[in-house]
C-alpha cells in the first residue's frame, strides 16, 4: 500500500466542520488552541458556529480549513499513518508543505493567515465570478474563454477529467457560460466566490505575499510534495518562495498533480479536511489503475479510515 494525502482548499468549508473531532480528541483541541495563540483568530468558534458569512471571508476560510487538516494529521500521526507523497488544492498546498516539513509549523500557519488576508484585501474593484464547466475537455474550456469578447476570463482550476473552473469579470463569465452551452456543454455551475482567484488580477496579493515569504525559512522536504503550478513534484533547487508567490496568480494543475501521484505509485488516496471534493476528483480522473479513495472530515470517517487501513 502506498498512501498519498490530499488537502482541500477554499470552497470546501462548511459551518460545523471539525466540531465533533474537537469535542472527542484532546489532540485536536490542542491544534485549534495553538492556531488561535499564533494568529489571534478564534478558529474553533468561526469553524463550529460561523455564521457562514464570516467563515466564508477569505481571511478566515483559509486558516480554518488549514487548522482542521492539521488537527486530523495529528490524529493520523498517533496511529502511525503516513503518506509517501502529498498534494493540496491551492491553499491545501500549504498544508502539504507543513506536512513535509518544508515549512516550519508556526511559519506555515502564520503564512496562511497572511495569504488569506492579502487575497481578501487586495481583490481589485469590479464584479468578479467563477464558474465550473463540466463534461468537456480542458482544450474546449480554453477555447471558450478565447471566444469571450466582453471582458476578462481565463481557465484557473484544471481539477479533473471534465471539470475545469474559469475566473474573471462577471459579464465575461456570463458570456463564457452562454458560449459553453452553445457548444453543447450540459452543465455549468456558478461558484460561491466574488474574487478572480488564480488570475493576474491578484498581482498585488502575490507581491505582498512575496515580501512575507522573504522572512520564511524553507527546509529540506521530508516527503515529496506535488505543486499546483505545474503538477510536478518539487525538486531540490526549486525556488519555493517564488513558486508560492506565483501560486496566487497561476492556474491550478490539479488533474496533472493527481496523475503525477498515480505515476509515483500511489494506490491509496486519503483526503484530509472538510467535505470530499478531492476524493471526487480522483474518482472522475478515469485512471486505469485501481485505487482506494478515503476522506476524513469527522469522527466517523476518521475511525472508518483507521479501521480500513488496519485490515
Amino acid at each position: 500500500m502506498k498512501i498519498g494525502f490530499l488537502f482541500p482548499g477554499q470552497g470546501s468549508q462548511n459551518v460545523g466542520m471539525g466540531k465533533d473531532l474537537y469535542e472527542k480528541f484532546s489532540a485536536v483541541k490542542k491544534i485549534y488552541d495553538k492556531v488561535q495563540e499564533l494568529t489571534g483568530i478564534n478558529v474553533a468558534e468561526i469553524s463550529f458556529e460561523g455564521p457562514e458569512e464570516v467563515l466564508n471571508q477569505t481571511k478566515y476560510t483559509q486558516i480554518c480549513i488549514l487548522t482542521m487538516s492539521l488537527a486530523i494529521l495529528e490524529l493520523l500521526k498517533e496511529k502511525n499513518i503516513k503518506a509517501e507523497i502529498s498534494c493540496g488544492l491551492s491553499l491545501g498546498e500549504y498544508t502539504s508543505l507543513i506536512y513535509s516539513k518544508a515549512l516550519d509549523y508556526e511559519d506555515g500557519i502564520k503564512l496562511v493567515q497572511k495569504r488569506g488576508e492579502y487575497m481578501q484585501n487586495y481583490v481589485p474593484k469590479g464584479d468578479w465570478a467563477m464558474t465550473s464547466i463540466l463534461g468537456t475537455t480542458e482544450e474546449n474550456v480554453i477555447e471558450i474563454c478565447k471566444k469571450v469578447t466582453d471582458g476578462f476570463v481565463v481557465p484557473v482550476n484544471f481539477n479533473t477529467t471534465g471539470n475545469t473552473v474559469i475566473s474573471g469579470e462577471k459579464k465575461a463569465i456570463e458570456q463564457a457560460e452562454f458560449i459553453a452551452k452553445d457548444m453543447g456543454v450540459k452543465k455549468v455551475i456558478r461558484l460561491n466566490t466574488s474574487a478572480p482567484f488564480h488570475t493576474e488580477k491578484l498581482i498585488q496579493a502575490s507581491n505582498a505575499l512575496r515580501k512575507e515569504l522573504e522572512h520564511i525559512k524553507i527546509n529540506k522536504f521530508e516527503t515529496p510534495v506535488v505543486k499546483n503550478i505545474d503538477g510536478e513534484i518539487y525538486k531540490d533547487g526549486d525556488d519555493v518562495k517564488d513558486i508560492l508567490a506565483k501560486h496566487i496568480i497561476s492556474p491550478v494543475k490539479f488533474k496533472k498533480s493527481l496523475e503525477t501521484m498515480i505515476d509515483y505509485g500511489i494506490d491509496t488516496f486519503i483526503e484530509i479536511g472538510p467535505k470530499k471534493n478531492l476524493s471526487g476528483f480522483v474518482k472522475r480522473l478515469g485512471t486505469e489503475k485501481e485505487v482506494d479513495i478515503f476522506n476524513i472530515n469527522n469522527v466517523e470517517t476518521y475511525e472508518s479510515v483507521v479501521e480500513n487501513l488496519k485490515s
